[in-house]
């Protein structure tokens, strides 16, 4: 994939070539314009989209799993909702893994218990979840992502590995935070958009007709809705014989420090 870095060479490079082409032959002033407009193209898409790889390395799915497994996570928890989730998954013998908020630890501590306590695995979404973290010097988001890893701890005991950018957003910020903690950055290749899409239905074929051996499935432990949505997924996981597993599982790699 192309990454930040050499994009940014590439059109800083082409941008010096016509500068210096300047002086031989007359470019119009607009030429200059594209390279710097494809550039920023290139670089909101890369951002946005968390498995392009563009800016750090994304786990979103494992293509050399052929048997049916998958990894169902959950985002933005925990809430009120998540015992709800907990009892379906419990009673489908399936396993998830959830990408808490920091605040949301503190705020509901016995649930975030309940999480450990099944078996699931849990990982870093930040303190905040803030809106305006893609502007958070590296600094902030490194504070963050090491607040929410000593509630993690104080709970667990394990220090988490896992972290999930807010919105699946990276930037340079974001990238220099992680790599100085350490975590892997878990994507997803399955979003149910589950906070925007209404009908139950829709939600249910988007991710039915996406899936397939080694997904990584995007929901939210934040409403009934996705709760009512999940017990007709696990149903047709069971129908389809699918295993749920966890990310560290499906991917095999480590979820909490040794």
């Amino acid at each position: 994939m192309l990454s930040h870095k050499v994009n940014t060479a590439f059109f800083l490079l082409v941008i010096l070539l016509l500068i210096v082409l300047s002086f031989f032959v007359a470019i119009a002033w607009w030429m200059f314009l594209i390279p710097v407009l494809l550039w920023v193209i290139i670089t909101g898409v890369g951002s946005a989209f968390i498995f392009t790889d563009y800016h750090i390395k994304a786990y979103c799915k494992n293509r050399d799993v052929k048997e049916k497994k998958i990894a169902i996570t959950f985002d933005d928890g925990p809430t009120p909702e998540t015992p709800k989730v907990l009892n379906l998954l419990k009673k489908h013998n399936a396993k998830a893994t959830f990408f808490c908020i920091g605040s949301q630890i503190e705020k509901y501590p016995d649930i975030f218990k309940a999480i450990l306590e099944d078996g699931h695995t849990v990982g870093n979404h930040t303190y905040s979840h803030s809106p305006k973290m893609g502007f958070f010097p590296a600094q902030k988001v490194k504070e963050e992502l090491e607040v929410t890893n000593s509630l993690i701890e104080k709970y667990s005991g394990k220090k988490a590995l896992f972290f999930r950018p807010p919105f699946g957003v990276t930037n340079p910020n974001i990238a220099k935070a992680v790599k100085a903690t350490g975590h892997y950055v878990i994507g997803w290749n399955i979003r149910s958009l589950d906070t925007i899409i209404k009908s139950e239905n829709r939600l249910l074929n988007r991710v039915k007709n996406r899936l397939a051996p080694g997904s990584i499935i995007l929901l939210h432990d934040t409403s009934q809705k996705t709760v009512n949505v999940l017990e007709q997924l696990l149903v047709l996981l069971e129908q389809n014989k699918y295993e749920a597993i966890t990310v560290n599982q499906l991917l095999n790699i480590p979820a909490y420090e040794e």
